[in-house]
């Protein structure tokens, strides 16, 4: 019988199945990158229209806090704003700093015609505008700072009434927050929208509304600026089709008598933009109650196909808007037919070198089995080292998952399941290291805790008993330690605990106090109610010790000098 060696048992069975795997992936290939496309463009579309849903809610989170600032819950209000003037201006110049792009307009009329705002032009000036009677101008001040004193600028030049603008009326009619129609700024020549609160007395009576304006030109900006593929468009649009911020075609036109008018999807001179929204509009044309992604295709009028994804942003003051992108399929299929040509390529290439890659199989084989003899001599020699890390799924994986198994038992205490001396030893010799290799101090912490009288538990109760107390007592100590640090059984009845970071006396004394409140706590096992009297030693690194011998003697001494202080004091009493 013919016998393989162990090279020829590995690379000839390789050799045979990357050539059946070179033709197999060359004939599935394309239909496998079909697919891919379109699960990957699902997901995609998917995860960026949420992008967009997150751009929304980051662009008009700001203005509840807004409303809130400007007018706080419960907060008294005056029916004539001159007798509360000059609180009112430091809330609106505090609320218009919170989010000054895009929240930099806030104002607030009463239901007696009066009405007061202030627009924010940079964090350091704005221009109140002012109108205490109402039959009268609205006056303008130039103000530079929360404190500032007013300078008369100019009067505006038509008769302001709050009372009969849209967000008034909207503020009036809902007990909630809610949002005005989108409408272009005059000033700006941007999409705005408002966001209105009703205002109470104190008999919860209408009295005013408090309003702020949203400028969405950033949030156009940001459609614009998404990068998703060569010839990918997104856009967002109301449920009446009207849009709100798109990376194709502007939100704002004008009309044939020269005046600035808002686009609608449908009517937005692109053509893609425009046919995806007429597949979409049945979709959206009722309640959508669904508020997470959905996806389509569709075919264009040039025969491509699309893949389109949509999803609602909604809030609870009444804003719902679409969001919507599509993204063209030969944006990906293009990559898809390379692939398939760098496949049959890659398949003549690995046929050639699948020898030399045999050769590679083999070194990472025995470079395994050479580490995990050396572990292994190691651990005869008396070296406990960290877990070693090899990670395959064969024999040798196995081995070494139980070689590091066992190594983890070695370093783990038995009983109570935490680590044992000789780990918690290893682990400051290791910060202690690594603060003379950077040649910087780390301080740290070493607790020494030691069970008075626990030999009575033992005798009275019976070694049943001590286990569990021994680890219960683990258990509280292991909860008390942060994350940074270690808690370990010394030896016995002793434990101890590392504690990273500690700059101060305060820092460990609300620790410890922690600890000795959990620790303090009846152990009650089976009905037997155990109350335990603990005492603790406390080492510094480097103050205490500059090695771990010398903190761990120090740490003992001092816990036996609690020990005694604390006989001392149960003799007094």
């Amino acid at each position: 019988m013919t016998k393989f060696s162990l090279r020829s048992v590995l690379i000839l069975p390789y050799v045979a199945l990357v050539i059946c795997l070179a033709l197999a992936i060359g004939l599935l290939s394309y239909n496998a990158g079909s697919h891919a496309v379109q699960t990957v463009s699902d997901n995609l579309l998917k995860e960026t229209v949420s992008r967009l849903s997150q751009a929304i809610d980051r662009h008009v989170v700001g203005s509840v806090a807004v409303l809130e600032t400007a007018f706080p819950a419960g907060i008294a209000v005056q029916k004539d704003i001159r007798k509360d003037f000059e609180n009112i201006r430091t809330r609106l110049w505090t609320a218009s700093s919170l989010y000054l792009d895009p929240n930099n307009y806030v104002y607030y009329g009463n239901r007696a015609g009066q009405a007061i705002g202030l627009y924010r032009d940079s964090i350091d000036s704005g221009e109140l505008r002012v109108k205490f009677v109402p039959e009268e101008l609205r006056n303008f001040y130039a103000i530079d700072g929360i404190n500032s004193e007013p300078l008369f600028s100019s009067v505006e030049d038509k008769i302001f009434d709050p009372r009969v603008r849209p967000w008034f009326q909207a503020g009036w009619s809902n007990v909630n927050d809610i949002w005005t129609s989108v409408y272009i700024d005059f000033r700006t020549n941007n999409l705005v929208a408002t966001r209105a609160r009703r205002i109470e007395d104190e008999n919860e009576a209408f009295e005013g509304v408090v309003a702020t304006d949203i400028s969405l030109e950033s949030l156009n900006d940001f459609i614009a600026s998404l990068n998703i593929s060569e010839n990918a468009i997104a856009f967002i649009v109301e449920s009446n089709g009207m849009l709100i911020a798109s990376s194709h075609s502007p939100n704002i036109k004008r009309d044939d008598n020269g005046r600035n008018v808002r686009v609608a999807a449908g009517d937005s001179g692109n053509a893609l933009l425009t046919n995806i929204y007429l597949k979409l509009s049945p979709l959206i044309s009722g309640e959508m109650e669904n508020l997470k992604p959905e996806t389509f295709s569709l075919t264009d009028e040039q025969g491509r196909e699309l893949y389109v994804g949509y999803n609602k942003f909604e809030d609870e003051a009444g804003l719902k808007w679409i969001n919507v992108v599509a993204i063209p399929s030969e944006d990906f299929m293009g990559g898809i037919k390379n692939n398939v040509t760098q496949t049959l390529f890659l398949s003549i290439l690995a046929t050639a070198v699948v020898s030399i890659i045999g050769l590679v199989i083999l070194h990472w084989v025995t470079k395994d089995l050479k580490l995990l003899s050396q572990a292994v001599n190691r651990v005869g020699s008396g070296y406990l080292e960290e877990p070693i890390h090899i990670q395959r799924k064969d024999e040798i994986g196995a081995l070494a998952k139980n070689f590091s198994a066992m190594q983890n038992r070695l370093q783990t205490d038995y009983l109570t399941g935490i680590p044992n001396r000789y780990a918690f030893q290893q682990h400051v010799k290791a910060a202690i290291e690594k603060c003379v290799i950077a040649d910087s101090i780390t301080p740290f912490v070493v607790l020494f805790f030691d069970l008075n009288d626990f030999k009575k538990i033992n005798d009275e109760f019976g070694h049943d008993i001590g286990d569990q107390t021994l680890k219960e007592f683990a258990l509280r100590l292991k909860a008390q330690t942060p994350q940074n640090g270690l808690a370990a059984r010394f030896a016995g009845d002793e434990f101890v605990i590392m504690l990273n970071n500690v700059q101060s006396k305060e820092d460990i004394d609300s620790i410890l106090l922690n600890i000795k409140e959990a620790l303090s706590d009846p152990f009650i096992f089976n009905s037997i109610a155990i109350n335990l009297n603990t005492a603790i030693g406390v080492a510094h690194y480097p103050e205490d010790g500059k090695n771990v011998e010398e903190l761990l003697i120090v740490a003992d001494k001092k816990m036996y000098t609690n020990k005694a202080d604390i006989k001392e004091h149960d003799n007094i009493l």
